[in-house]
């Protein structure tokens, strides 16, 4: 069973590792690297997993996957590095990981022993709950085997996706920052509900539960549409989207029609896709480059 290291051990790194363990990875080929002594002494003491440092964590494992701050990557790397020429001589290729945002695989490239393979992870903080969405971009040096292993890592925090680097703005525009647009338009609901004469808990309920229905109804009309017909065939430009379940719930001229009418004169749509150019543009903007 292949080694892994991650290199970090805050919330991301924690999501990680609880998920490994939970799809029966072994503790034994667990290793986690966290330098604040609390933190480290929380995970040790809640995983039952080895901690160590920098070095010794990446120079014995197969994946090292670096989550830190994007402003502690470049200290970081140095000592993963040393710990990789040391290691070059293994049969096994190490293949490193980043979820720090905004790091291109370039800068690891460079850092990196030559021709070493780097992936790039964007997940989200439902990561948390085994629920996230996380999108892989290959480096220069990965395999198809090397990018599923990395895939298979993050399967057991959520879904996974593979883009093109170039899209990783974008993606964090979306997935990283989408969860906190939910929370805000859950929030508003709330607020609407208890002005419209409902208790705050009653609003809540109603609400969160709404959202998580509606949710898992979009992810089954996908499912059924990804599954392969009798002939094993998937099919093609079939409409699962979310207009055409809002038309379905949409009776002409109902309570609903009335509601998203309001919501279209108050220019939702042109909003949301204001937030996330803003976001995508804040991204590029904190992105760290190799110059």
């Amino acid at each position: 069973m292949a080694r892994i290291a991650i290199i970090g051990g805050g919330s991301m790194g924690e999501a990680l590792l609880a998920g490994l363990l939970r799809s029966g990875r072994q503790v034994k080929d667990l290793v986690v690297s966290e330098r604040m002594p609390d933190r480290a002494k929380y995970l040790a003491e809640t995983y039952s997993v080895q901690v160590a440092a920098v070095g010794d964590a990446a120079e014995h494992a197969n994946f090292v996957v670096i989550a830190v701050k994007p402003t502690d990557v470049e200290q970081i790397l140095d000592e993963v590095a040393e710990a990789a020429a040391k290691a070059e001589s293994d049969s096994a290729e190490q293949v490193f990981v980043s979820v720090a945002a905004g790091v291109p695989t370039s800068l690891f490239e460079a850092k990196l022993p030559a021709g070493s393979p780097v992936v790039r992870v964007m997940p989200n903080t439902p990561a948390l709950v085994g629920a996230g969405i996380s999108a892989l971009a290959k480096g220069r040096f990965v395999t198809p085997e090397q990018l599923k292993g990395v895939a298979d890592l993050f399967d057991c925090v959520g879904g996974v996706l593979t883009v093109a680097e170039t899209q990783m703005d974008a993606v964090t525009a979306v997935s990283g920052s989408g969860p906190a647009y939910f929370f805000l338009m859950v929030e508003a609901m709330v607020d609407a509900g208890v002005a419209a004469g409902l208790s705050r808990p009653v609003a809540t309920d109603l609400v969160v539960q709404t959202m998580a229905g509606s949710a898992a109804m979009l992810l089954d009309r996908l499912d059924n549409a990804r599954r392969p017909d009798a002939d094993g065939a998937v099919p093609a430009g079939v409409d699962t989207t979310a207009a055409q379940l809002r038309a379905t719930v949409t009776s002409p001229g109902g309570t609903t029609a009335a509601g998203l009418r309001e919501l279209e004169r108050g220019g939702l749509r042109a909003t949301v896709a204001d937030a996330v150019f803003a976001a995508k543009t804040r991204s590029e903007q904190l992105g760290i480059t190799t110059e």
